[in-house]
Parts: C-alpha cells; structure tokens; sequence
C-alpha cells in the first residue's frame, strides 16, 4: 500500500514531535518529512512536493497555512488529515480545514509532557460536532476532575483535571518536593489544567489555573474570551494576559494576531466579544499585530512576555 506522508513542524526533543508523530510513524513504516524550522510557505512547498497525508502542529501553524496569501496556488489535494494540539483551537478553525481540504479530518488533542503527549482526542465527526472540545479520553486513561480538596465535582462542573494511567509519568528526575506536590500516591497526576467533562465525557479546557485571570473576585478563564477573537474574520491568533489594578486586581487585555491583509480594529473587536460575553470580559486593551505571537520551542504562546509588551504600550 502507499505510504502514509506525515510532516512533521513541531521539536523531536518534546513530547508532540517524538511520542505523537515519530514514534507511531516509524511503528507503521511510513514516511517522515521533518522541516527544520516552521515557515508557512515551505510547509505549503512540502505538501506539494512530497504529498504529504497529514500535517498540524499548534493551531497558529494551521492558521498560517491556511491565510497565506498563495495559499491556493499550491496543491494541497493530497492532505488527509489536519492535527493539532498544544494551544487552545477556535471552533471556526474546524470549518476553515473543512472548506479547505476537503478529503481531511480534523484532529485535535489534549495532554503534557508528564502524560507523555496524549490524554484526549477529538477527531472526525465528533470534532465536528463539539469544536470546542478537546475529545474524550484515550482508552487507557482516566481521567478526574476534583475541587480544590481534591474532591470529585459534578458532570459539568469546572475543576482541576487529574489524569491517571500507563502513559504517565511516576515523578520529575530529582525533584521530590516537585513529584510530591505533583502526583498522587495513587499515581494521579494534577494537570493544573481547569476543565470541565460533560456526561459523555468530552473534556473542555478552560485555562491553566496560573493563568485564570481574577477581576473584582470574578474568574475569567482565557479561552472563553480567545475563542470569540478567534471567531472574528481576520484572527488568526489570540491570547489573553491580565493587567494589573490597583483595585479589581487584574482587567482583561488581549494580544491579537491578525492576517496581513485583514482591517481590524480594537473598537471592532471589544464590541464583538461584547455580543458574546459579559461586560466585565471585554478586554480594556487589544494589542493588534500582524507578526505572529512569541512562542517558545514547543508552540506555547509565552504570555509572560505578551503581558510586559502590553503594558510597555
């Protein structure tokens, strides 16, 4: 049979790229197209020349494919499949890899390094059905979603994810205050990922609970707010970042990229989240910009660093 043409945009050296990709790829004997570094324009040159089957990475990487601006003057009839993971995705992304490869499916997935890349999975048709879901687990985890005392909370209800099975990993090399702070006896790893399951056991990703942002005692969970910027014609990337005040604690402000032909204003955008979300969610500041958000080796968006930029601005 034809081998299946997989490339591969993401660091061998973290979970994604070795456990998710090289490892199975190499199990099936089938091909592997390495680039060096991501760029959009050799990953569209890859695809034609080398047929690739399947392609992803995090969601920008798919984002920037799709809104090159010669996008359509590559032949990309060979892609079957479009995956991803590492970053929250827009549900509007679903339906743009629909429109655009049509023969694809499309792939999205949640895990860490300490669960040795995957935990769920959400692909084809169940994709489509919930494009705000990172799928249900894989067969050989479980999964708990428990209060702060480590108490299980209702379907539905939002909680700290724990993920236990034979993919995860039994503690950090060196570092006992960190594996016991970490891990369960019972050999429950906390994800410090905030969630919620619904009752067929579709995982949300809600935030990291690091990165929840907390107004006048308000939780404000990141995605809920980045999914609407995505869902705005021209976004392509978002991230939200906290801005300190002196007496709500943190407001909202967000760092948007935006596709280099598209017109977009922060006005434009604040009234849009506002149609969608609470007053209090609306971000008080945008950044705008065309250069895509700084992220570190494995995809994740260094917010960290988006949030001494905007407030130098």
């Amino acid at each position: 049979d034809p081998k299946t043409a997989m490339l591969l945009s993401v660091p061998l050296f973290h979970a994604t790229g070795c456990h998710s990709i090289l490892v199975p790829m190499l199990v099936a004997g089938n091909k592997l197209v390495i680039m060096h570094k991501w760029d959009p324009t050799r990953a569209l040159e890859l695809i034609q020349e080398e047929k690739i089957n399947g392609f992803g990475g995090v969601p920008a990487m798919v984002w920037q494919v799709l809104e090159h601006p010669n996008f359509h003057d590559y032949d990309t009839s060979s892609v079957e499949g479009v995956s991803y993971g590492g970053a929250p995705s827009a549900p509007e992304l679903v339906a743009r890899i629909a429109q655009e490869f049509p023969k694809a499916a499309p792939g999205n997935g949640y895990g860490l390094t300490e669960t040795s890349s995957v935990t769920t999975q959400n692909v084809g048709e169940d994709y489509q059905n919930r494009p705000d879901s990172a799928g249900p687990a894989i067969p050989v985890v479980d999964l708990r979603v428990v209060d702060a005392d480590g108490n299980d909370v209702p379907d539905g209800e939002i909680g700290e994810l724990w993920i236990k099975g034979p993919n995860v990993v039994k503690g950090y090399w060196n570092k006992p205050e960190a594996t016991e702070s970490s891990f369960t006896k019972e050999g429950w790893f906390k994800s410090g990922d905030l969630v919620k399951i619904d009752e067929e056991g579709f995982v949300f990703i809600l935030d990291r609970a690091k990165d929840m942002l907390i107004r006048g005692g308000e939780n404000i969970y990141s995605v809920e707010i980045e999914d609407v910027l995505y869902s705005y014609a021209g976004v392509m990337d978002a991230a939200i970042v906290g801005i300190p005040h002196k007496v709500l604690g943190e407001e909202v402000g967000a760092v948007v990229q935006v596709a280099p032909d598209a017109s977009v204003t922060q006005e434009q955008l604040q009234d849009h989240v506002a149609q969608h979300l609470a007053a209090f969610k609306v971000p008080i500041k945008i950044d705008i910009r065309t250069d895509p958000l700084p992220r570190n080796a494995n995809g994740k968006i260094l917010k960290n660093e988006l949030r001494e930029q905007i407030l130098e601005n």
